[in-house]
């Protein structure tokens, strides 16, 4: 991949050493730690709400707000991540990831106690913030506490905690729905949370180590992204068509003058050029979005069209659902050593990998059967393609983001790695929710309803990907 190195005065090209034992040893091994540690808490969360909202829908009702459970935590974690700057230029590095943990641990407590859908929503939304400032935290200070060398394997650190999170967040949510106390789930969070707060204090330093550097908040701008998100979000908790297509075209406008907003602000939310086609650095963040949407969709409804079409119990399939994550951490890890061409190679393999998973998913998926391993194999082999794909090419587009910024927004760069992501999982939320509405799953629901639901999610699922390969075309530049 041919990308301006911005900070290639700043580091050597290369160093000895610069392998695992490296970012993991020493000083960096802490630093590691400590980055590592909030993602973990933000994506266990991730994993313990899927594997358990169908237990939660059965108790307290709110089926057709079922994807809202993803979308506001999201939204909300976008706010964390565009404020995370100003929080860290405020309260330093300690003072940040523990406000960050306490506020996550807030919304646990709410959620644990909610006895409707809207107050779950409500502690989803605040945990949603608690835990985008932690995520935004780790990538933001990855490039400022690691060399150059150690940021694809830092990028692949961050991202494999994912992986951790498949191990446990579907064993706690699994076990509890199981159990008939969901609402335990949420309460094992909140003192998780209060720990890593003090692991925080313990190994981060208290202040930034630039003190003097002022970050901007480009609020216009924040607030256009998440009116959009909410805009198809609002269409999609109806099967009616008009309202879909309606809140389709609100967030197309909002987006539309996000562009024009973002293009005339003092402040920007993205670095130069990301919203200018034709840029590489336009190209790495389509891609990755395009990608990410991809996952998000899958991640949601699959262990409910597991429970409810292959007769799967909650533990099984949030584990099932948690393969795709599975995968992303293997691919993560697998690619961040590579270089050269081949670093191409699996930014172009990721939405073929994606295109075939879903494709496959969109067969198998909506036939009801017994879940016995003969029909699930094929259906878990598509799960651990999609997440592979954007595992391979992960930690090259983010380093490319990094790279391909102007040194004078290397800082901005880091923090629009989330906002970004965070931004495609919430619309793909959004529209994962549109599409199963609209193909029944609450009218007439039941069997036959969730079936085509799951048809239609994952055969319009795979456009996404489909139009990633040309842009990956461009982000590897083949």
């Amino acid at each position: 991949m041919s990308i301006p190195n911005a900070q290639a005065d700043r580091h050597p090209a290369s160093s000895p050493g610069m392998g695992w034992g490296a970012l993991l040893s020493g000083t960096n091994g802490v630093r590691s730690l400590a980055l590592a540690g909030g993602v973990v808490l933000h994506a266990i969360n991730i994993y313990i709400a899927t594997t358990i909202l169908p237990s939660v829908v059965q108790d307290i009702g709110g089926l057709d707000l079922y994807a809202w459970n993803t979308t506001v935590f999201v939204v909300a974690s976008i706010l964390g991540s565009a404020l995370s700057a100003k929080l860290l230029q405020v309260a330093g590095p300690r003072g940040a990831y523990a406000t960050g943990a306490v506020i996550f641990a807030l919304g646990a407590l709410i959620c644990a106690v909610s006895p409707s859908m809207p107050v779950m929503l409500f502690g989803r939304l605040i945990q949603g913030l608690g835990g985008g400032f932690l995520f935004a935290l780790a990538y933001a200070m990855i490039r400022v506490v690691f060399e150059p060398t150690l940021w694809p394997r830092a990028m692949a650190l961050v991202s494999g905690m994912w992986g951790v999170a498949t191990l446990v967040g579907p064993a706690v949510g699994g076990i509890f729905a199981e159990l008939g106390i969901w609402r335990a789930a949420f309460w094992s969070l909140a003192p998780a949370a209060l720990l890593f707060a003090l692991l925080a204090a313990a190994v981060l330093p208290g202040r930034d180590a630039e003190p003097g550097r002022k970050s901007s908040i480009p609020f216009p701008q924040i607030l256009l992204l998440v009116a959009a998100v909410l805009a198809i979000s609002a269409g999609s908790t109806s099967p009616d068509l008009l309202r879909n297509v309606a809140g389709i075209v609100a967030a197309g406008l909002l987006s539309a003058l996000l562009v024009l907003v973002e293009r005339r602000a003092g402040k920007k939310l993205l670095p130069h050029g990301s919203l200018t086609p034709g840029t590489s650095i336009a190209a790495l963040y389509a891609t990755m979005c395009l990608l990410a949407v991809t996952v998000t969709s899958g991640e949601i409804f699959v262990p409910l069209f597991l429970q409810v079409l292959h007769q799967q119990p909650p533990l099984m399939a949030g584990y099932l659902a948690a393969l795709m994550a599975a995968g992303w951490t293997i691919g993560s890890v697998t690619s961040s050593g590579v270089g050269g061409r081949s670093v191409g190679r699996m930014i172009l393999a990721a939405p073929i990998l994606q295109v075939t998973g879903m494709l496959v998913l969109a067969i198998l998926a909506p036939r009801a059967g017994s879940g016995s391993w003969v029909e699930l194999a094929p259906i878990c082999v598509a799960l651990v393609a999609i997440g592979l794909g954007v595992g391979l090419a992960w930690p090259h587009l983010l380093t490319g983001v990094l790279k391909a910024a102007r040194p004078s927004e290397q800082e901005l760069a880091g923090a629009s790695i989330t906002t970004v992501q965070l931004f495609a999982t919430a619309i793909g939320a959004a529209l994962a929710g549109m599409v199963v509405n609209a193909g029944g799953l609450i009218e007439p629901g039941g069997v036959a309803g969730t079936a085509n639901a799951a048809l239609w999610l994952f055969g319009a699922f795979a456009l996404p990907p489909a139009i990633g390969l040309f842009t990956a075309r461009r982000a590897a530049r083949l």
